[in-house]
C-alpha cells in the first residue's frame, strides 16, 4: 500500500477554531494544535495533507501549519453539511488512492517509541487494507464517538475484524450490537480518530445524497477487509468541556517538563485543599 496522503478535517463550527490553539509540546515548545497534528500525520509517513476547512480559514491555518505549510492542500465546506461530506470533499485531491486520515480535535499520546499514526499506518501497509484506530471505552462517553462491533483476529490481542460501525450509539444498542469478548464489561471500541481509509470509502460516500462517515464505513465493512487497531496510546478530545486543558495536561505530563508540572500540580491541590 502507498501510503503518501492524509486528510484532515477541520470544517465543522464546533471544531474550526480549535486546531488554532496554543499548546506546549512535549518538547516544552509552544505550537499550535493543527502543527502537532500534522506532525503526527508526517510521522506516519504523509507527504501531502488535505485539510478541509470552512470559508476563510486558509491563512490562519498556513501560519498555525508552522514548518509543515508547504505540504498543505486546502479544500473549503461551503456549508456544514456534516463529517461524511466533510472527507468526500478530498476526494480529487485523494485522487484514486489510500489515504490517511485524522480528525482536528484530537491529541495523541503514544506509549513507546512509534506515534499512534504511524502504527496504524504501518499495519496497514502490511495488511494492504483499511485500517481504524480504536480505544476501549466507557459507555458513559459512547455519545462522544464512532463505535465498532467484531471479533479478535487470532493471535492478535489489540487487532479486530470489523463487522459493524454506529455513530454514537447508545449505551442499550452499543449492548446488542457492539458487545467485543474479552473487553471489559461497560466498554466499547470506540474510534480513536486516526484512520488509513482506501479509495472504496471516497467511493461509498459518493453513491449517496447525503453522505455519513459511519453508514459508509459500515458499508466498507461489508465489501472488504476493514480492520480495527488498538493503538499503543490515549487520545485526547480537544472538542469536550475541559479537553484542551486535559490535553495540555497530558503532554506536560509526558514531556521534559513532567516534574515541574507535578510539582505545580502538588502546590495547587494543597493551596485548594
Amino acid at each position: 500500500m502507498n501510503l503518501t496522503k492524509a486528510v484532515i478535517t477541520a470544517a465543522g463550527p464546533g471544531q474550526r477554531a480549535l486546531p488554532l490553539q496554543s499548546l506546549v509540546d512535549r518538547d516544552g515548545h509552544e505550537k499550535k494544535s493543527l502543527e502537532i497534528i500534522l506532525e503526527e500525520a508526517v510521522g506516519a509517513g504523509a507527504e501531502e495533507i488535505c485539510v478541509v476547512i470552512a470559508p476563510g480559514d486558509e491563512a490562519a491555518y498556513r501560519i498555525a501549519a508552522g514548518p509543515h505549510a508547504g505540504r498543505l492542500h486546502f479544500v473549503t465546506q461551503a456549508e456544514p453539511l456534516g463529517y461524511g461530506h466533510a472527507v468526500l470533499l478530498a476526494r480529487a485531491f485523494t485522487a484514486g488512492q489510500p489515504f490517511l486520515h485524522l480528525v482536528s480535535d484530537h491529541l495523541y499520546i503514544s506509549r513507546g517509541e512509534s506515534h499512534s499514526a504511524k502504527q496504524l499506518a504501518d499495519l496497514a501497509r502490511a495488511e494492504g487494507c483499511a485500517v481504524s484506530a480504536v480505544q476501549a471505552t466507557r459507555e458513559s462517553l459512547l455519545r462522544f464517538y464512532g463505535a465498532i462491533g467484531g471479533r479478535r483476529v487470532a493471535n492478535r490481542p489489540d487487532l479486530y475484524e470489523i463487522q459493524q460501525v454506529l455513530e454514537k450509539p447508545t449505551p442499550s444498542e452499543a449492548e446488542q450490537v457492539l458487545a467485543v469478548t474479552g473487553l471489559r464489561a461497560g466498554f466499547y471500541l470506540c474510534f480513536f480518530g486516526i484512520h488509513v481509509f482506501t479509495p472504496a470509502v471516497m467511493e461509498i460516500l459518493a453513491e449517496s445524497a447525503s453522505p455519513q462517515l459511519s453508514v459508509a464505513l459500515a458499508e466498507l465493512a461489508r465489501r472488504e477487509r476493514y480492520l480495527a487497531l488498538e493503538v499503543a496510546g490515549q487520545r485526547y478530545n480537544t472538542g469536550v468541556k475541559y479537553g484542551l486543558l486535559t490535553a495540555q495536561l497530558a503532554l506536560a505530563l509526558d514531556g521534559v517538563d513532567r516534574e515541574k508540572i507535578l510539582a505545580q500540580i502538588v502546590d495547587l491541590l494543597a493551596q485548594r485543599g
